[in-house]
């Protein structure tokens, strides 16, 4: 096996839902038979990467991340990924710098969708997530559309993220405003599943009622890379 690094704490919550993912996982393939992956965690300071974020500073916030794919590097690291979406927003330039292979959450979501057969999907993030072009760029290019919220569903969306779900807050209330927004983009945008591309949001929205596929881009992410610590060298 490969040994797998993570660049995590962007999020905490979802940093632990990666590993929760990747070890139940492991519990399924009785392939495996125990055999878990080696994994490196390297968790960096989340307001000093959310403030490089909101102020639009990305090379100090790609200077973190290629730091940290160093880290893990000298740890023994294999291969990496960045167990968040919006970061995501500097992935190319990080790959470039990193001295491990990285596996990007917007690619391996996109490969998910095209197996499904979907060609219009809603986009659910951080503000940055659902209004830059990282996510719109790449499924373009597998000629996919990408619809997202009103920018008053936005805004509520992202506060929620900051001031609930990002802190391990989960309330009903607030997932049934979510489910508001999904279907209203379902009816309005004609959207055939949804991207919970905020790697906090899966904790919220934990099964499908709307009759579209919610795509966890965390399990999504945790499982390619789960394939890729297994597969043969």
């Amino acid at each position: 096996m490969r040994r797998m690094g993570i660049i995590g704490g962007l999020g905490p919550e979802a940093t632990l839902y990666y590993y929760r993912v990747i070890i139940d996982l492991c519990y399924e393939n009785k392939d495996l038979e125990g055999n878990y992956p080696e994994i490196v965690i390297y968790s960096l300071n989340l307001e000093e990467c959310r403030h490089s974020m909101e102020k639009g500073n990305w090379p100090e916030l790609s200077t973190k991340l290629v730091a940290a794919c160093q880290s893990l590097s000298r740890a023994g690291a294999e291969f990496g990924l960045i167990a968040a979406n919006t970061p995501h927003m500097v992935f190319d330039h990080v790959r470039e710098k990193s001295p491990i292979p990285l596996l990007s959450i917007v690619e391996e979501t996109s490969e998910e969708v095209v197996r499904r057969g979907l060609k219009k999907v809603g986009l659910i993030g951080t503000l940055i997530t659902m209004q830059s072009h990282f996510y719109k760029d790449v499924f373009r290019r597998r000629n996919i559309s990408i619809a997202v919220p009103g920018e008053d569903e936005q805004a509520y969306i992202y506060e929620k993220i900051r001031s609930e779900l990002g802190v391990g807050i989960m309330l009903a209330e607030t997932r049934g405003r979510f489910l508001q927004i999904a279907q209203r983009m379902k009816e309005e945008d004609s959207i055939q599943g949804l991207i919970l591309g905020c790697t906090e949001i899966p904790l919220l929205l934990t099964r499908e009622e709307l009759g579209i596929p919610f795509l966890d881009t965390s399990k999504i992410h945790a499982q390619s890379a789960l394939q890729y610590s297994v597969a043969k060298t």
